[in-house]
């Protein structure tokens, strides 16, 4: 089975500007109201990050890259690298943010820190079984690896001793 790494569960959650957070906030709450779970900053295997992974109940995945403003989004074009690894791939964005400057072939989430609504449908491309498979596994291994963190902050650093299984 593949090793997550330390980067991987143990990454800091939440290292993003005050305006992303609130973007990630609303997001967060409205995926959870749609019975979605979510993991915030997941590094998927060709070295990317999602800033969120989303998991449906049918084991849909997308994956939400979330841009707190114009010179965010100009800044980091990796978003392409990004659609391998999931169904639906969406950007999450605030109401100044100029809409019309994101590409035709993603989804758009507009949020506040409060809330948020998917405004354009992320087009579907299905995960190949294989993919989908290994992907589910690593989220499930961060989520657990993160839960045990929290549960015993002490244990961080046994966490990983012989995680090679």
């Amino acid at each position: 089975m593949e090793d997550i790494g330390e980067d991987d569960a143990l990454a800091p959650v939440g290292n993003l500007s005050q305006a992303a957070l609130m973007v990630q906030r609303g997001v967060s709450r409205m995926l959870g109201r749609q019975n979605i779970a979510c993991l915030q900053e997941v590094s998927l295997p060709n070295k990317r990050r999602a800033d969120l992974v989303a998991v449906l109940p049918k084991g849909e995945l997308w994956i939400i890259e979330i841009k707190s403003g114009l010179p965010d989004f100009q800044a980091d074009q990796k978003w392409p690298d990004y659609l391998a690894f999931c169904d639906r791939f969406f950007f999450a964005i605030d109401a100044d943010f100029p809409r019309d400057r994101l590409p035709d072939n993603t989804g758009i989430i507009l949020a506040d820190a409060y809330d948020a609504d998917i405004i354009v449908e992320a087009p579907h491309h299905k995960l190949a079984a294989a993919r989908r498979h290994a992907m589910t596994r690593r989220l499930a291994r961060i989520g657990a690896f993160r839960a045990m963190r929290q549960a015993d902050p002490r244990r961080r650093n046994m966490i990983f001793e012989g995680n090679k299984d």
